[in-house]
Formats: structure tokens, sequence, C-alpha cells
């Protein structure tokens, strides 16, 4: 199924772009678990879209429960000291006010759980959150850029038509790597790595692949550990999740 655009009009108005990344996400999580994976891995999908901390200190307070004061009614002292809510403390006003981009989640992890569970891959669907401002680029290229230097592999795919900013650019900067490394600017993309440490060197394998809508999506390798690679077929997942969703015909 030819991409479409799910950040603007008809289709981002009829559906929720979360929603449909949710969707695609579950999608390679099943497949992979269902299909790909050797015994002994696993896969987990990870949704955090928008910022779910709170500065308020009103949010600390918190009435007891029901069955406190049935206790306590009825007598039930030492119960009812068991039950009394968190005793909270509203401290001064901060001396500063440092700023932070919580940026979104919407990920698949591939865990090896052979010596108990041990993160071996991400699958990354980029948010337009994630290219919105300079913070939010920089923490996701810092993530994306930790993954790579602790060995892990990584997929990123970035379909966000509303945003122009490129990430894997973004890392490439972060990472101070010469700009050949880069790739257009203004593109969409998908890219696969693969972190490969030897006793003489160190170096990341990767496989760019230009995107538009309209163009079906490429097959990237999905790097496990141990050397092994997966065949993740993002167009197959796609059609998938379209077809789950019920996206109305264009």
């Amino acid at each position: 199924m030819p991409l479409r655009d799910h950040f603007r009009p008809p289709l981002g108005e009829l559906r929720h772009w979360e929603s449909f990344h949710a969707r695609w996400a579950t999608v390679m999580a099943d497949t992979l678990e269902a299909e790909l994976l050797p015994p002994g891995y696993f896969a987990e999908v990870q949704v955090h879209v928008g910022s779910r901390v709170e500065v308020d200190v009103a949010t600390f307070e918190d009435e007891p429960s029901p069955a406190y004061f049935a206790a306590r009614d009825h007598g039930g002292t030492a119960t009812a000291t068991a039950m009394l809510a968190p005793q909270v403390w509203t401290p001064p006003a901060p001396d500063m006010v440092l700023p932070m981009a919580f940026p979104d989640r919407v990920e698949v992890l591939i865990f090896n759980s052979e010596a108990g569970p041990t993160l071996v891959a991400a699958i990354e669907l980029v948010s337009p959150r994630h290219k919105d401002r300079v913070p939010s680029r920089r923490a996701f290229a810092t993530k994306c850029a930790n993954y790579l230097q602790h060995g892990i592999g990584l997929v990123v795919v970035d379909v966000v038509t509303n945003r122009r900013a490129n990430l894997h650019n973004e890392m490439i900067a972060l990472l101070q790597l010469a700009d050949e490394y880069r790739i257009a600017p203004d593109s969409l993309y998908a890219v696969a790595y693969r972190p490969i440490q030897r006793a003489d060197t160190a170096e990341v394998q990767a496989w760019p692949k230009v995107l538009a809508v309209g163009d079906e999506l490429p097959t990237l390798p999905l790097p496990l550990d141990k050397g092994q690679c997966l065949r993740l077929d993002l167009e197959e997942a796609y059609t998938a999740a379209c077809r789950r969703m019920r996206l109305p015909d264009e």
C-alpha cells in the first residue's frame, strides 16, 4: 500500500496519527514475535505521546481512600494508620527552572532474555514533536546515538510530513561525523543502523532509504546481537496497520 500522509488533510483530519503509529508499532511487534524472532527474544511496544510530567505541586495532593474512612469509623485504628495517605511536603520556590524536552516515544524494543531482559534492538517511529524544537531534536538524536554506542541495533522511520527537520542528520552532527553521512535534509526516510565492534575497530553500518508519499515502503535489516539480522518488511506492516485502522480510501 503506498505511503499516505497521516499528518495533513484529508487523512490527518479523519484519523489521529498517534493511534496509527501505535497500531503500526504493534503490528511490527506482533510480526516479530510470531514469525521472526529466535527463541529467547521478545518484543515490546512503548508508546508515550505528550508529557506525563506534572509540575504543579497540587498534583501531589490526594484524598485518603474510602477504606481508610471505613476503618476509622469502625475503630480500626491500626488499620487506618496503615492506610493514611502519604505525607507530602510543599517545597519552597525553586532557585532555578531548567528548560527540558520530554520527547514522545513510539517504539518497538527487542530484548534477549537469555541472561535477563537485555535490550538488543529498537525501532523508532518519529513523531512531529521529535522534529518540532531544537531540544526535542537533540533529545531524540542523543537517544539514537546512545543506542548505537551501546551496540544496540536501530531502525528509524520518519514519515512526518508537517515538520521539516531531519533527525538522522541531527545524529550525524551530534556524533561530529562528516557531511557525506547525511541524507537529503527535507526528505522522509527510513534508516537501519547496525553497530559492529571488533577487536581493532568499531563501525556502524547503515541502510538509508529516502521515502515519499505515494511510494511503497522498503524492507530493511533489523540488527540483533550475535551478528544476527531480521528482515523488517515495513510495507507489509504498514499495509496491515492501514487495514486494521480501516483507513478510508483516498
